[in-house]
C-alpha cells in the first residue's frame, strides 16, 4: 500500500523514541549488566588481537592482516549499536534526535557492509592458501591485501551514503516510536509517511551487490576448498586444511544467515521481538565470539600470546611487584 504523498503542513519528526529490549525494570537491570560486560569483553578481546598482530612479526601474514581489520571493525561495530542499547536499558525509553539517528544508521550500514566484504576477502585468502599454495605469495602479496581491505572499507562507505541518503530524505510525520534498540533500516522504513519505493529499490540493489555478492564469493571459495580437500592424499593433511577454515565458515554461516534473513526484504519483517533478538546475535554476540573463534583458538596466536605474557618485560614487572 502506497504512503500518502501530500503532506501539507504536517510537522516532521524531530526525534525518535527507542523502546529497547524490555520495559520491565528488573529485567532491564540484569540485561544492562550482561550487555555492559559483553561490550567491555568484546573491546578487550579485539584490542588484544590487534596488539598481538601489530607487535609480532610472526603474525604479519595476509590471514592475520584481515583478522586485524576485522577486529578493528568489530570494535567500531559494537560501539555504534551497544551504547544506545545500554542507554535504553538504563533509562527506557531512549530519545534520539533525528540527526543522531541518521548518523548511527550511516555508521551501522557502512560497518556491516564492510564486514561482509572483509569476510569474503578472508574466504578468498583461505582458497588461495589451500588450492593454490605455490601462487600464494604472489596472489596475496601486501599490495593485494591492502587493496582488498581498502576496497572493503570504501565500498561500505559508498553503500552507506546511498542508503542513508535515501532514508534520511523520507518524511517522518509520526508516530516516532521505534520498537528497537538502535536506528535500523526496517523500523525507519515502517515509520515513513511517504512513498518508500525508491528507497526499497536502493536497499534491494545494495543487498544484491554487497550481501549476496560477497556471500557468493565466500561460497565459491569454500566449494573449491572442499574439492581440493577431498583430493588430498592423507587424512592428516585434510584435517589440517579444514582446521584453518572451520572457524571462519561457522562465523560466516551465522552472520550471513541472520543478515540475509533480516535485510533481503526489510519491509516484510516488522519491528518485532524476533527482529530485536536476531539483531542482538549479530551486533553483540558475533563480535564477542569472533576473536575467540578466529584467533584465540589459533596455535600461532596462542604461541604469541604466551610469549607476550612470559616476555622479560612482563616477568621483570612481576618480579618487581613481588619484591615491593
Amino acid at each position: 500500500m502506497e504512503r500518502p504523498l501530500e503532506l501539507g503542513n504536517v510537522t516532521r519528526v524531530q526525534e525518535f523514541v527507542l523502546l529497547g529490549l524490555s520495559t520491565r525494570l528488573g529485567i532491564r537491570i540484569v540485561l544492562f549488566a550482561i550487555f555492559l560486560a559483553l561490550y567491555l569483553l568484546t573491546l578487550l578481546e579485539n584490542t588484544l588481537i590487534i596488539y598481538l598482530i601489530c607487535s609480532h612479526i610472526e603474525l604479519h601474514k595476509p590471514m592475520y592482516f584481515f583478522l586485524g581489520n576485522l577486529s578493528c571493525l568489530e570494535m567500531c561495530y559494537v560501539s555504534v549499536t551497544v551504547p544506545s542499547l545500554l542507554v535504553g536499558l538504563g533509562s527506557s525509553p531512549c530519545h534520539v534526535p533525528f540527526a543522531a539517528c541518521m548518523t548511527q544508521l550511516f555508521l551501522f550500514i557502512a560497518l556491516i557492509s564492510t564486514k561482509c566484504t572483509l569476510l569474503a576477502s578472508m574466504a578468498y585468502d583461505r582458497y588461495v592458501a589451500i588450492c593454490r599454495p605455490l601462487h600464494y605469495p604472489l596472489l596475496m602479496r601486501p599490495q593485494v591485501c591492502l587493496g582488498l581491505a581498502l576496497s572493503s572499507w570504501l565500498g561500505g562507505l559508498l553503500v552507506s551514503v546511498a542508503k542513508t541518503s535515501c532514508i534520511a530524505s523520507l518524511s517522518y510525520c509520526g508516530p516516532n516510536v521505534l520498537n528497537h534498540f538502535f536506528c535500523d533500516v526496517s523500523p525507519l522504513l515502517n515509520l515513513s509517511c511517504t512513498n518508500v519505493a525508491l528507497t526499497e529499490l536502493v536497499d534491494f540493489i545494495s543487498a544484491i551487490v554487497i550481501f549476496c555478492g560477497s556471500l557468493l564469493v565466500a561460497l565459491a571459495s569454500y566449494v573449491a576448498i572442499g574439492r581440493a580437500v577431498l583430493h588430498m592424499p592423507s587424512a592428516v593433511t585434510r584435517c589440517r586444511a579444514l582446521s584453518t577454515c572451520a572457524s571462519h565458515l561457522v562465523v560466516v554461516g551465522i552472520f550471513y544467515g541472520v543478515v540475509l534473513f533480516m535485510y533481503s526484504r526489510p519491509r516484510l519483517i516488522g519491528s518485532t521481538d524476533l527482529n530485536k533478538v536476531l539483531s542482538v546475535i549479530y551486533t553483540v554476540v558475533t563480535p564477542m565470539c569472533s576473536p575467540v573463534i578466529y584467533c584465540l583458538r589459533n596455535r600461532e596466536v596462542q604461541a604469541v600470546l604466551q610469549k607476550t605474557l612470559h616476555s622479560p618485560r612482563v616477568s621483570s614487572a612481576t618480579t618487581h611487584f613481588a619484591h615491593s
